[in-house]
């Protein structure tokens, strides 16, 4: 994962209208804490925050350069308006350099299983301890050719060195089922209808 530097304004208006004002300037509201630190208030820059998300994941390290002071952060928390789709909030974690964290890696489902399998995914993320400059920005787990009855616990999940599962190991992070017996009727009516409608 790059490290990201950004340059960030302190605040010292707060409210609803003060979070609007900073808004309408391209500037997104967020707050610093950890370490035991008073929590500090600032606006990062939208446009930059954004991309540095989606180039790095919800899990992007930054170093803040706050009025000349640089502290290195974890993206903790990210508030999302549920319609307008814009960033509302960010909560950043201090991490220091070789600290290593508590965070949760999406995990991502590759391949296909063996026929007629169903794939059913328990979990979106594994919880791990790592390094912070060193967080993984997903997990692969490739179910490519596994057949009815397959599972993938978490413990079976191949993790980066360095990174230790906090995650129960024992936890089902994806399954190879048989479809449903309602499925494969509603699959058996449609065909008949077809070949209804064919006869005719």
């Amino acid at each position: 994962m790059s490290e990201v530097r950004l340059s960030v304004e302190p605040r010292t208006e707060f409210g609803k209208g003060a979070a609007r004002r900073t808004r309408r300037a391209g500037k997104i509201p967020a707050v610093l804490y950890g370490h035991g630190a008073d929590p500090r208030h600032f606006a990062l820059p939208a446009i930059e925050f954004a991309r540095v998300v989606r180039e790095n994941g919800s899990n992007a390290v930054i170093t803040l350069d706050l009025e000349g002071s640089v502290e290195l952060a974890l993206t903790k928390t990210i508030v999302v308006h549920p319609l307008k789709n814009y960033i509302e909030h960010v909560d950043l974690l201090v991490v220091k350099r070789g600290e290593k964290i508590v965070v949760d890696v999406p995990v991502v489902v590759t391949g296909n299983p063996g026929p007629g399998g169903l794939v059913n995914q328990d979990v979106d993320t594994l919880q791990v301890e790592v390094e912070a400059l060193h967080i993984p920005e997903q997990f692969e787990v490739s179910i490519e050719g596994l057949e009815i009855g397959s599972q993938v616990l978490a413990g079976q999940v191949e993790l980066p060195q360095g990174a230790t599962l906090v995650t129960d190991p024992e936890a089902l992070v994806v399954a190879v089922n048989e479809p449903q017996r309602e499925e494969a009727d509603e699959a058996e009516a449609d065909e008949g209808e077809e070949s209804a409608e064919a006869a005719e």
